[in-house]
C-alpha cells in the first residue's frame, strides 16, 4: 500500500484543490453538502479485509497463477436491483468461470461491474433534442434516463439511493455466492433459462460432465467432500468518477493503516479522467485499494509512467491493474510501446484487456453497438502481443449481461443491425447477452491453446 512518505500531502479530500472532470453541477449545494455529511456516517459496503484479500489475487494474476475475470452492466440502473437481474449476472460469470478455470488450469478471480456501477462519464454536460437542451444522463446516482427537465436534473438524493442500491445488490451477491449458489458440485443452478437453446450448450455441458466425473473421482479418493469448492467469492468495482460519493466512503479501520474506499474493493479510472494532475488521480493515488487504470489509445509512454508511478509508487504487487481498451484497429501500434514503457520503469502491473469501448460505433438506424468480430479482433491480438513481448495478459474486463439482449453485432447466433432493435435495453453502451460471453470464454481458452501448442482431452 502507498507509504506514509508517499501520501504525507494527501487526503481524502486534496482532490478538491485540482481541476475535476465529469462533476455534474448541483443546484442546490447545500442539499448536496447535507446528503454527503449522510452518507459518510453510513456503514462500509466493503471490508478491509475483502480488499486486501483482493490485492493479494490480483498479484497472483499477475505473475499467471490466478486469472481476472471483471464484468458487468456498462452503467448499472436502480430499476434492475432484482433478484432475476443480479442472479443472471451471477449464472453468466459463474458459466464463464467454469469455462476458463477448465481451460486455463487456472483459478479465477471474479470481478463485478456491479454495486456501485452507477456513474457515466459523458462527451458533453448536455443533451440537444428537437430544440430543447438539458443535462446529459449520467447515471442513476446522478440522474435519469429520461429526456424531461426535472429527470436529467442532477439530484443529490440519488447518492443515497445508490448506496442503498448498492447495499442489497452485495447482500444478494455475499448470500448466493456463499450459500452453496457458486457450488460446483451443482453447476445446474447457473443454467440460464435460454441456454438451452444456445450452439453453445452441447460444449458448455461437456465441461459440466467432466467436471462432475473429476469432482466424484477426487471425493471418492479422498474419501471426504470437497467442501472449498462450495463457494465463489465476487468482488466489486466500479468507476470512480463521482469524487464526493467516492470521498464519503472513504475511511479509516481499527488496527489496519492507510485509509480505504470501502464503498467497492476495485475502483478504476476511467480513460476519460486519468489527467496526472487532476483530481481523479489525486483521489486515488492515496487510498489502499487495488486500483484499476484505463489505457487508451491516445496514452503516450510518457504519461503512462508518470500515472504509474504516481498511482504505485512503491510498485506494490496487486496494486494496480492497467485495462488496455485500444481498438482493434490500433492495438499493434499502441500496446507494444506501452509494454515497454511500463517494463523500463521496473514496475509490475496487472495487465488486462478491455476489447469493449474501443470498438463502439454507431449504425445508421442510430444504435450504439460493438460488432463480436472486432471484440475478439482486439482480445486475440492483444494476447499475442504480450506472449511476443515477453508479458503476460492476466485478465480480461467486459460489459456483459445474464439477460438475452441483442445489443452486440455478431456472435454464435449472427446477430445482425436489424436485430438490434429486438431487445436493446441498455441507456448507455452495448453489453455483451450471455451466449456472447460464453463465446468470449471458449475463444480464449482456444486462442491460450493455440499460442501454447495445448490440447486438453
Amino acid at each position: 500500500m502507498p507509504t506514509a512518505s508517499a501520501v504525507e500531502d494527501w487526503s481524502p479530500s486534496s482532490w478538491t484543490q485540482k481541476e475535476v472532470r465529469q462533476l455534474p453541477e448541483y443546484p442546490d449545494e447545500e442539499a448536496l453538502d447535507e446528503t454527503l455529511d449522510h452518507l459518510a456516517t453510513l456503514p462500509p459496503l466493503v471490508t478491509s479485509w475483502e480488499v486486501k484479500r483482493l490485492k493479494k489475487q490480483l498479484a497472483l494474476a499477475a505473475h499467471g497463477e490466478r486469472f481476472l475475470l471483471q464484468g458487468g452492466d456498462c452503467a448499472e440502473a436502480f430499476k434492475d436491483c432484482t433478484a432475476d437481474v443480479i442472479t443472471s449476472r451471477l449464472k453468466i460469470m459463474l458459466q464463464m468461470t467454469l469455462v476458463l478455470t477448465y481451460g486455463l488450469n487456472t483459478r479465477v478471480v471474479r470481478v463485478g461491474r456491479f454495486a456501485g456501477q452507477y456513474a457515466k462519464p459523458r462527451s458533453s454536460p448536455t443533451e440537444t433534442r428537437h430544440g430543447q437542451t438539458l443535462h446529459s444522463y449520467r447515471g442513476d446516482i446522478i440522474n435519469g434516463p429520461a429526456f424531461e427537465p426535472e429527470t436529467r436534473r442532477p439530484d443529490p438524493q440519488r447518492l443515497i439511493q445508490a448506496y442503498h442500491t448498492s447495499s442489497a445488490t452485495l447482500n444478494l451477491v455475499r448470500a448466493l455466492s456463499e450459500g452453496g449458489f457458486a457450488d460446483l458440485h451443482h453447476p445446474e443452478y447457473w443454467d440460464l433459462d435460454f441456454m438451452q437453446e444456445s450452439p453453445l450448450a452441447e460444449e458448455y455441458h461437456a465441461i459440466v460432465d467432466a467436471i462432475e466425473d473429476s469432482l466424484s473421482f477426487m471425493e471418492a479418493v479422498t474419501d471426504r467432500p470437497a467442501d472449498n469448492l462450495q463457494r465463489a467469492p465476487f468482488y466489486t468495482s466500479h468507476e470512480a468518477l463521482h469524487l464526493p460519493y467516492e470521498e464519503a466512503m472513504t475511511r479509516t479501520v481499527p488496527h489496519q493503516p492507510g485509509v480505504f474506499n470501502l464503498g467497492t474493493h476495485l475502483p478504476w479510472i476511467g480513460k476519460r479522467t486519468g489527467h496526472p494532475d487532476e483530481a481523479h488521480v489525486e483521489y486515488m493515488r492515496g487510498i489502499v485499494n487495488p486500483l484499476g487504470l484505463k489505457v487508451g489509445p491516445t496514452m503516450t509512454s510518457t504519461r503512462l509512467k508518470r500515472l504509474v508511478r504516481i498511482l504505485d509508487p512503491e510498485d506494490e504487487p496487486g496494486r494496480l491493474t492497467l485495462i488496455t481498451r485500444l481498438g482493434a484497429d490500433e492495438v499493434e501500434s499502441r500496446l507494444p510501446m506501452l509494454i515497454d514503457a511500463v517494463r523500463s520503469i521496473g514496475h509490475s502491473v496487472l495487465w488486462c484487456c478491455d476489447p469493449m469501448h474501443g470498438n463502439t460505433e454507431k449504425t445508421d438506424s442510430g444504435f450504439k453497438t460493438r460488432r463480436f468480430d472486432n471484440i475478439m479482433a482486439e482480445l486475440n491480438q492483444t494476447l499475442e502481443i504480450h506472449a511476443r513481448d515477453g508479458s503476460h495478459l492476466g485478465g480480461v474486463h467486459f460489459e456483459l449481461t445474464g439477460e438475452n439482449v441483442t445489443e452486440c453485432i455478431g456472435g454464435a447466433r449472427g446477430l445482425n443491425e436489424t436485430d438490434l432493435e429486438r431487445a436493446y435495453k441498455s441507456h448507455v453502451d452495448p453489453r455483451l447477452n450471455y451466449e456472447q460471453s460464453l463465446e468470449v470464454a471458449f475463444s480464449i481458452v482456444r486462442k491460450y491453446r493455440q499460442m501454447n501448442g495445448t490440447v486438453r482431452r
